[in-house]
């Protein structure tokens, strides 16, 4: 038995007499555990919820006279903590008395009466390795959060939402298996840092991870900067070029936009995601390569497959897992911790920025905007505000948005501000109400079949 401090908690609600069954758990507990009587569920459930170490709670299967049952303890006690072993007692068990008990939830059952020293004895033994496994899923936990912070430091993924743990956590479980990942996310959600989360979370620092934009060449230049090419295989060719597969051999090489890739060149990454084999432009030797593949796109793939703009073989060979990376406006809470993070790391690049906050009418003008252009247009927002802002605060007016609304904040002629605005009045409606249209063209002031040709104008 490990040197672990467990409490065993016996609930003795009025009516029961349970100091025989106190005593016979403290002859047969180890010398550095606690045995104590609790009388009512709300001490029970208040010394669980205080305390993080471990219990072993023993519940009285009948619990008064007019039927309560201990197992409807049992709800109450796994809110508290998932870990907690639960025994129920009675002085006389049955088949269906042990297996309702079970069913609900229960660890074991304990039958007292005669030989009742022996049968805490054989139940503290099965009980001992559990209590080992709830330790090292605690220690696994642990571990767990630090590679999540580890990873957030060193790659500056900044949040503390669930959707961003969520995706850490994917990232961690992820980056130790040698497979091709996709990543999907809006333009500005942050993919290259994923990409690279993986690779430098899968191994070594010292490998190399290459990046390729793939929406940034032709079809003739992509394929020479990918796989490389042969002395003289073109008119300026003027020696043999390492292709990005090469530069990426035991790394990653990381394709960015991979849905802005010709159909035909489709078919050439496939065999190298497939075989790890390609050929160099002018080449005929077949060359090998490990390097992970990483790719990433703000495209629907899989609309592309249907409309026959996407091989659906490449999909698949592709999506070992695909990471979703949330949008700004669903991470819930981050848009105030990133804006505090830009608007600190701009002070610390540039000190004469310094010392600057952000007023709570800016905060609250931040949390209501929708955020199309993600983390980056709110690092750009933070950074320019910063500028802008001639005092020590920083306001809505600094930001460039108005409150109440979005209008300043957006780009373009003076018609496409209009027209932003209009669609996000009409955006503002419909949610109100639920996506009703007919309501939500009542409340603008319009006709059902204007909120239908504003809402195509719009989209």
């Amino acid at each position: 038995m490990p040197l672990m401090q467990v409490t065993i908690l016996i609930f003795e609600p009025s009516g029961c007499q349970f100091g025989q069954l106190r005593r016979e758990f403290r002859a047969e507990a180890p010398a550095q555990w606690e045995v104590r009587l609790v009388s009512t569920a709300e001490e029970l459930f208040r010394v669980l919820s205080e305390n993080s170490h471990h219990y072993l709670v023993v519940l009285p299967e009948r619990i008064d006279d007019v039927g309560q049952s201990g197992t409807e303890l049992i709800g109450p006690i796994r809110e508290i903590s998932e870990d907690i072993p639960v025994v129920l007692t009675a002085e006389q068990g049955n088949v269906e008395l042990v297996a309702g008990a079970i069913r609900a939830g229960a660890s074991d059952f304990l039958v007292q009466g005669g030989h009742l020293r022996e049968r805490i004895a054989t139940l503290l033994g099965k009980l001992r390795g559990l209590f080992e496994v709830i330790d090292r899923n605690r220690l696994l936990r642990e571990h767990n959060i630090h590679l999540r912070e580890t990873i957030q430091a060193k790659l500056k993924i900044v949040g503390e939402s669930p959707q961003i743990r969520a995706l850490l956590d994917q990232v961690r479980r992820v980056a130790v298996v040698p497979r091709p990942v996709l990543i999907v996310g809006e333009r500005g959600t942050g993919k290259e840092l994923v990409a690279r989360a993986i690779h430098f979370t899968g191994g070594s620092s010292a490998r190399p991870i290459v990046t390729v934009n793939c929406a940034a060449f032709s079809e003739a230049l992509l394929e020479s900067e990918l796989f490389g090419h042969e002395k003289g295989a073109f008119t300026g060719a003027d020696s043999v070029r390492h292709g990005k597969f090469e530069q990426a051999d035991g790394g990653t090489l990381f394709l960015d936009e991979i849905g802005n890739m010709a159909l035909a060149f489709q078919e050439k990454i496939l065999r190298v995601v497939e075989y790890g084999t390609f050929t160099r432009v002018g080449g005929t030797a077949e060359r090998k390569t490990s390097a992970r593949i990483i790719a990433a796109t703000n495209r629907n793939l899989e609309e592309m497959i249907a409309a026959g703009e996407f091989v659906a073989d490449l999909y698949d060979r592709l999506t070992f897992e695909t990471i979703h990376v949330p949008p700004l406006r669903q991470r819930e809470g981050d848009v105030e911790v990133l804006a505090r993070y830009f608007l600190d790391q701009f002070a610390r690049e540039i000190p004469a920025f310094g010392g600057k906050t952000l007023s709570p009418a800016a905060i609250s003008i931040l949390r209501s905007y929708r955020f199309p252009g993600n983390v980056r247009e709110l690092k750009n927002l933070i950074e320019r505000a910063a500028f802008h802002d001639t005092t020590d605060e920083i306001t809505p007016e600094d930001i460039g948005m108005l409150p109440h609304g979005e209008l300043s904040s957006q780009s373009g002629s003076f018609y496409e501000k209009l027209e932003a605005f209009g669609r996000r009045l009409i955006e503002d409606a419909l949610r109100t109400c639920g996506g009703n249209q007919a309501q939500a063209a009542r409340n603008l002031g319009l006709s059902y079949h204007q909120l239908r040709y504003c809402r195509k104008k719009y989209s």
